[in-house]
């Protein structure tokens, strides 16, 4: 009997120190990241916006850090979203544009994501909404380390728009007006099943990407019609997910993340945002196309009320998360363009790189270094036939003073352009090498529709 006791007091020692060890043990940090699409630097109440309520996205700035020189590395879809997630210029992926229904190419597979670098430290991963990284299945989220999709793989304008449960189909019919609230409802359902385990949650909104759709509970409630109704409906979104991390204990263990993919689509005027106070917007490398409003909230760990002014991009958000979470073992080996600024993140200390080159369509069109800007020459930007970005030579900014890019300060400092220059060219060695372009969309043969019509005017004319 003395024995039996002796060796039960014995398993109830080592029970308790095994729990007090596990108590003492920090649990690992949850990451959500919130992404827009085509959200404008001055669609956000934080950033500037008079005419829209985002209640929910300024109190994580008021409570957490908001970052004013935050760049997203394309101006346009499919680039941003594969450098946000695998911390890499897109020109090192060969993606330099948007994916399409008909493409048959996608983010590379030997990338490692952050989902997989994550998933690979014990996380539970989930992306809801749009993909845009190539829809075959060898490209879709679940062979890119989520364990969880449900979205429409690219962008709501395009052919062929359905709901994707993992690789499967799960609707034909896709009611836009509810995009935003389908996809808050799965966070939402996700953060509750994975309370007692680490988790990534990836949330890429479609909206306010045309066409825009607001639900009932929304619509005609802003005083920036439409447009603003999609915007106040995303802002609803944020303070769910802030909801369910409260209601389930996890809101002091959880950074939230909220950025948009690039500037507004401005040629879709009302329907297409606002860039504030910054020059043009989608489409091109003024700071209206790649300068993104970006908020971080994390209670106890980033002081409330922060301002970040200097710059910090999407490149980051990887090494960023892979330092916090403790992922270092299964990340990706490949060259990061980014740094970890988790140091930005709880104020002790500033980014250390300061350059910064703006691709667009796999080429680079500007470079910042510090507080300097300078843009290449370049030919006329057109949508259609229309002229968006007139041709104009070099242009050189100083963006501290002039976030607006309006005065070109090339003839009175040409030291600093050169300087710039000389940079830039160090850059691209730095860079070296990359693969060629992914063949992203292939033109249709119409040469039979060419040849009726010719046929047709001849018998019209009676050749």
């Amino acid at each position: 009997m003395r024995k039996l006791l002796k060796g039960t007091a014995m398993l109830l020692v080592t029970w308790t120190l095994a729990c007090t060890a596990q108590a003492q043990t920090p649990r690992k940090p949850n990451i959500v990241v919130i992404l827009a699409d085509d959200l404008g630097y001055g669609d956000i109440g934080t950033f500037g916006a008079t005419d829209v309520r985002t209640p929910n996205i300024d109190g994580l700035a008021a409570n957490g850090i908001k970052l004013t020189s935050f760049y997203s590395a394309s101006p346009v879809c499919s680039p941003t979203r594969a450098a946000l997630i695998t911390g890499r210029y897109p020109r090192r992926l060969g993606i330099d544009h948007v994916f399409f229904p008909e493409s048959f190419t996608g983010i590379p597979s030997e990338e490692v994501t952050i989902a997989e670098a994550l998933k690979g430290n014990g996380y539970r991963t989930a992306i809801f909404g749009k993909w845009h990284l190539g829809h075959h299945k060898q490209f879709l989220p679940l062979q890119n380390g989520f364990d969880e999709y449900y979205g429409i793989p690219y962008s709501n304008d395009m052919m062929g728009v359905v709901y994707l449960r993992g690789n499967d189909v799960d609707s034909l019919k896709v009611n836009q007006n509810y995009i935003t609230q389908t996809y808050t409802k799965e966070a939402v359902r996700f953060i509750d099943q994975n309370k007692d385990r680490p988790f990534f949650l990836y949330i890429t909104h479609n909206m306010p990407h045309v066409p825009i759709y607001a639900s009932p509970k929304f619509e005609g409630k802003s005083k920036r019609g439409l447009y603003g109704d999609v915007i106040e409906e995303l802002d609803w979104s944020v303070g769910e997910v802030v909801k369910a991390l409260k209601k389930n204990g996890l809101e002091e263990n959880t950074l939230v993340v909220f950025t948009s993919d690039n500037g507004p689509w401005l040629i879709f005027d009302v329907e297409g945002g606002s860039a504030g106070p910054l020059r043009q917007g989608k489409g091109t490398t003024f700071e209206g196309g790649q300068r993104v409003p970006t908020v971080a909230y994390w209670p106890g760990k980033i002081k409330p009320g922060t301002v970040y002014d200097d710059l910090a991009t999407h490149l980051d958000l990887y090494p960023t998360i892979i330092s916090l979470t403790g992922s270092q073992k299964t990340q990706t080996k490949k060259p990061l363009d980014g740094e970890d600024i988790s140091p930005v993140l709880f104020g002790t200390a500033k980014r250390k790189g300061d350059e910064f080159a703006y691709y667009s369509n796999g080429v680079i069109e500007a470079y910042r270094k510090g507080d300097w800007k300078i843009r290449l020459p370049q030919k006329d930007v057109k949508v259609g036939n229309a002229v968006i970005v007139p041709a104009a030579d070099t242009l050189l900014f100083n963006l501290k003073t002039d976030i607006g890019e309006q005065n070109n300060l090339l003839k009175s400092n040409p030291a600093k352009a050169k300087e710039l220059l000389a940079s830039l060219d160090a850059y691209k060695k730095k860079i070296g090498n990359t693969p060629p372009p992914l063949v992203q969309r292939m033109p249709s043969d119409d040469s039979h529709i060419k040849k009726r019509a010719e046929r047709a005017a001849g018998k019209s004319t009676g050749k």
